[in-house]
């Protein structure tokens, strides 16, 4: 077998990794089996950077460490990084393909294309498991058996189109589980305005709210043809019988729809569901343009930055982005398009299996398809030159803070990595500190740090903070020798990486503990803290002792503002999380045969403790898991002696 070239042999060969064993790639490489399976790529520090999968593992895992001159500028540095590997075998590639998605959702590796993860996307959500279904806007997307339509990227128009749907048909909004035939309760507000049919209290049949249901479902598909021509109908049929009032109302449902499908403006010739994916490519970064046309119609578009991907061939670049985007979406098309031909099988077949039904691939030469192709590829021009633009704006806007901060503060250098601090906790309960971090004119959220106050108790903010930057700067020295002893990437260390200045949430009594911190660990780090107005906005800092006005230097303002918000947003997150979990501990954790699972069934099903106390008996015996018995003791918890008398539920501090 060939060797290593001496550039990789430096870099990966004799590497440490566990006590003594040293990672052997002339050995690992030479007994790779011509299996199908996954391979894991790992840095110096064990950390996963890469993941891939082959139809023969001994062929692929090789060619990264031969020919290297034929790899891309990312592949080398990606390579170069390789301290050892591991591999998963597999009995078919598609089974590789599959755990291939599933491992580089589970560790976000570097050097693989990810995009935005679909939670952060919404969801049109249609709860068609149940016997009066809800339609809501959610950014989970699970295989429970309801409907499901997106992810979308303007949250904006799916909530507009959301309250258009709720105007034209009165569905329920409430979490309540209603039955077709079981207990009825008193209609609420919203029906007393027209806004429900009030299903909860029988006034509607489960085929008549069915119906309704049925046009949401084809209005979101864009199949709106057969709904106006129906609404129409019924509409000149009111006219006719002299009912102007209905008529009327008819009327408005049809303006509603034609309002939110009319920015469909674009036809093909074929009434047929297909995805049109643009590329463009700069020096460095690709941009990416998915047209989702519907029916015939361009029902949405969405856009991805792929950054540091330009110099990946194309056919690479569409099928990992294609596995990214697939595995998240809730829908896969008839027909996906795009400039080069994709040739891999395993991708075809594995997004059939996802439709269900067969999946055209294919690179269009002329017509009107190439010409939606090539109008995904011009959009996906336009979003990289915004895209370049936003950043070249934000860049010069956070270069003049940046500055305006070393020259307030004297500093030699700008600071380049700004770290900020934060102490939450109410009368003193779930203290929590928090570490968030601005690095290259941006929030890098991959390094912020939440720190459980240990040692402290009570609503002591000084020592809290005493605590957390011990821990971060002592964890810090401590990576740093580690890193210094074997050898290893500075950069692989999580704590490793020290900022060019720390901004404390406080004022002046934060400063000077976060100063004794640095002078206890013999480290020169500057330190200032945010001088707050009446409506708690940062208005000047404190350096040295010494106050500062921001009037007249407004970009550090804003800056210094944005990190205020980031690093208070972060803080109070971890406290609410804390805290609530501290509440469902007390409160569910004390019901006799209800286990964690089971409590966590309860929450995903009523979405409140409020939600599960208001339960019946029989809605409690409908959560998975949940039998007769764990129902009626659930329910007599709640609805016990004690609360019979007092009239509020169980306290969880006296428990």
């Amino acid at each position: 077998m060939e060797k290593l070239p001496p550039s990789l042999r430096s870099s990966c060969a004799g590497t440490q990794i566990t006590g003594d064993e040293v990672f052997d790639f002339d050995y690992q490489l030479s007994i790779l089996p011509d299996n199908p399976g996954v391979y894991l790529m790992k840095n110096e520090l064990g950390e996963i950077i890469y993941v891939g999968k082959a139809k023969n593992l001994k062929k692929r895992v090789k060619s990264y460490f031969l020919n290297s001159k034929n790899h891309s500028e990312k592949t080398r540095v990606m390579v170069s990084k390789v301290a050892e590997f591991e591999y998963i075998l597999t009995d078919s590639e598609m089974e590789a393909l599959i755990l291939e998605m599933n491992l580089i959702k589970k560790y976000s590796p570097r050097y693989n294309v990810l995009l935005k993860d679909d939670k952060h996307f919404p969801f049109i959500k249609i709860t068609t498991n149940e016997d009066f279904p809800r339609v809501y806007v959610t950014r989970t997307f699970a295989k429970d058996g309801n409907r499901y339509f997106g992810p979308y990227t303007d949250a904006t128009a799916v909530h507009e189109t959301l309250d258009t749907i709720k105007k034209i048909y009165p569905i329920r909004t409430c979490k309540r589980i209603i039955l077709e035939f079981g207990e009825r309760t008193k209609p609420c507000l919203n029906y007393h305005l027209g806004l429900c049919k009030a299903p909860c209290a029988g006034y509607i049949s489960k085929d008549e709210y069915g119906f309704m249901i049925e046009d949401i479902i084809r209005l979101l598909e864009g199949k709106d043809v057969k709904i106006k021509k129906s609404l129409k109908d019924e509409m000149m049929e009111a006219a006719e019988k002299l009912d102007f009032e209905r008529a009327a109302g008819l009327r408005d449902k049809l303006l509603s729809i034609e309002k939110t499908v009319q920015k469909q403006k674009i036809f093909t010739g074929r009434i047929d569901d297909e995805d049109y994916i643009g590329l463009f490519k700069d020096e460095e970064d690709v941009s990416v343009q998915v047209f989702n046309v519907r029916d015939g119609k361009l029902m949405g578009r969405e856009h991805h930055i792929l950054k540091g991907f330009a110099k990946e061939e194309d056919e690479i670049i569409l099928m990992d982005f294609m596995k990214s985007y697939y595995s998240g979406t809730a829908f896969v098309p008839k027909s996906i398009y795009t400039r080069v031909e994709i040739t891999e099988e395993v991708l075809q077949k594995w997004l059939e299996m996802r439709r269900g039904k067969g999946v055209l691939l294919h690179a269009p030469k002329r017509g009107e398809k190439l010409n939606m192709l090539t109008l995904a590829e011009s959009n996906a021009r336009a979003t990289m030159e915004q895209f370049k633009e936003k950043i070249l704006s934000e860049y010069e806007s956070n270069m003049e803070a940046l500055t305006d901060l070393a020259t307030l503060l004297e500093l030699e250098d700008l600071p380049h990595r700004l770290e900020a601090y934060d102490i939450s906790n109410i009368q003193g309960v779930d203290s929590v500190g928090t570490m968030v971090v601005y690095e290259d004119h941006k929030f890098k959220k991959s390094d912020y740090r939440r720190f459980k106050i240990k040692t402290v108790k009570g609503a002591n903010d000084y020592d809290s903070m005493r605590e957390i930057l011990t821990r971060r700067f002592q964890r810090g020295l401590n990576e740093i020798r580690e890193i210094q002893a074997q050898k290893l990437d500075h950069q692989g260390g999580k704590f490793s990486i020290f900022p060019d200045l720390v901004i404390m949430d406080g004022g002046k009594g934060q400063v000077n503990i976060a100063l004794e911190v640095m002078q206890e660990l013999g480290l020169e780090i500057p330190v200032m803290g945010l001088v707050k107005d009446d409506a708690h906005r940062t208005r000047g800092i404190i350096y040295n002792n010494v106050e500062y006005g921001l009037r007249d230097r407004k970009e550090a303002r804003n800056l210094l503002t944005r990190i205020q918000d980031e690093v208070h947003r972060f803080a109070v997150t971890y406290h609410r999380t804390l805290r609530d979990k501290r509440t469902l501990h007390s409160i569910l954790e004390d019901i006799p045969r209800v286990g964690e699972r089971r409590r966590k069934n309860l929450m995903m099903k009523f979405g409140s403790i409020e939600a599960i106390r208001g339960a019946s008996v029989e809605e409690l015996k409908k959560t998975p898991g949940i039998d007769l018995e764990t129902a009626k003791s659930i329910h007599s918890y709640f609805h016990g002696r004690k609360e019979k008398e007092t009239g509020s539920l169980p306290n969880p501090q006296s428990e």
